[in-house]
């Protein structure tokens, strides 16, 4: 049986990695381009623009934000991530998609019931500040070494569950427009053939489209409002109790749960993200963000494993600068960008989410239970699934921090066999 030893520590590894080689340059991106990878930016830019805001929507609505405090929210988080994801992208060489933290937007929403929106963004300026500094400090990656590949991996799948299940249950709800797209991405993965010429998710995303068009469920409420955005800037009200209550959790958030997924979707795809670099930036990005009143910066794992998705691991970049250039359009026409996207049923958000994470999906399983840690990693998705809630802070984490311990307690064998190879 093989077994998945825990990230070792390399003393030689420095501070801030270094990309190991040359920026691609326009040539580069020219060459390395191709429609199989702006697809997968383009799938992963639907996917960051039609759910993740439908949250900002909501949790903003009940909040009590402004229509104008709620476009100057989505127009930072796309800007601040589409910006980042190009520059990382291009420097590495390698997909490193960055958009927001969901779960992050989820934690504001009772916050705003008590505190005013000043008092979140004042908070928002102090995570990113935290942020920074354990990026500095080096502390993110020396957590992240420490804890086993596949326990990572099964927090990855718990998360990403869900979008399995969501396109079943679309298929049963809306078999117009959900069945088309399912039957589309198998004969396309099924006739190579038929899919180097259209690929099966991009086939899915255009079948799905025509079925919403022609079945009239594409609805527009209230026509198409004011296109261009405009920023708004909200003077931040230090509060200790939003400090305390927001901070912490949101720091977490961003660099255990949200970029642990992200590097371990990246690393299973064979890349090697910076860990610390990007905890770094990702902090002076949440800064900039929060200017906007938007949320922290994160390196997303549902993006990252659409960007992904397919084609050759050296290219991959393109697809994730594809999906930084359509942040930033997004980021300038977020109000009618918006209302478009919610005007499609949900039904083709899910389906095409759903079909386009299967392989990251499969690939999370497998390292999480090919070989050792396997108890670990079965109680961590177990916590994952579960929505286990503590002091604001959600069951990923807690389904790391719980199967974590169980390594340590129940599969010493396992370490101290990773140890010895």
């Amino acid at each position: 049986m093989t077994t998945t030893p825990p990230v070792a520590k390399d003393e030689k590894t420095p501070l801030f990695e270094r990309p190991g080689v040359r920026p691609a340059s326009p040539r580069d991106i020219v060459r390395d381009s191709g429609i199989g990878y702006a697809s997968n930016g383009l799938i992963g830019m639907i996917f960051a623009a039609s759910g993740p805001v439908a949250i900002i929507l909501g949790v903003g609505a009940q909040g009590g934000l402004s229509s104008a405090e709620l476009a100057s929210w989505i127009f930072g988080v796309f800007l601040c991530g589409g910006i980042l994801t190009i520059i990382a992208s291009v420097v590495y060489r390698q997909p490193l998609g960055f958009a927001f933290t969901i779960p992050g937007v989820v934690l504001v929403g009772p916050a705003l019931g008590h505190l005013t929106w000043p008092e979140v963004i004042g908070a928002f300026f102090v995570t990113a500040l935290l942020i920074l500094v354990l990026g500095v400090t080096g502390l993110v990656r020396k957590v992240m070494a420490a804890i086993p590949m596949p326990i990572v991996m099964a927090m990855v799948a718990g998360v990403f569950l869900r979008f399995g299940t969501d396109l079943i249950t679309s298929v049963e709800e809306n078999a117009v427009v959900a069945a088309p797209m399912v039957i589309t991405f198998v004969l396309l993965t099924a006739i190579p053939r038929l899919g180097k010429f259209l690929p099966p998710v991009l086939g899915a995303l255009v079948v799905g489209a025509i079925a919403v068009a022609l079945s009239g469920q594409f609805q527009l409420e209230g026509g198409v409002p004011t296109w261009f955005a405009a920023p708004v800037w909200t003077a931040p009200v230090w509060s200790v109790g939003a400090m305390l209550e927001l901070v912490v959790p949101l720091a977490i958030t961003v660099l255990v749960v949200q970029n642990g997924q992200g590097v371990a979707v990246l690393q299973a795809a064979g890349h090697k993200p910076p860990v610390n670099v990007t905890a770094v930036a990702c902090g002076v990005s949440s800064g900039v963000a929060a200017a906007f009143g938007a949320v922290a910066t994160c390196l997303t794992g549902p993006t990252n494993a659409l960007l992904t998705a397919s084609g050759e691991k050296r290219r991959q970049y393109t697809a994730a600068i594809a999906f930084g250039i359509l942040s930033i359009l997004f980021a300038l026409f977020a109000p009618g960008f918006t209302t478009l996207m919610l005007a499609a049923p949900p039904a083709y958000i899910l389906s095409l989410g759903g079909i386009a994470m299967l392989r990251a999906l499969q690939q999370a399983f497998v390292t999480s239970f090919r070989g050792a840690f396997t108890l670990s990693a079965l109680i961590t998705f177990v916590v994952t699934i579960s929505g286990l809630t503590i002091f604001n802070i959600g069951a990923a984490f807690w389904g790391i921090v719980i199967g974590y311990i169980v390594s340590r307690l129940m599969e010493r064998d396992d370490y101290r066999k990773g140890l010895a190879g």
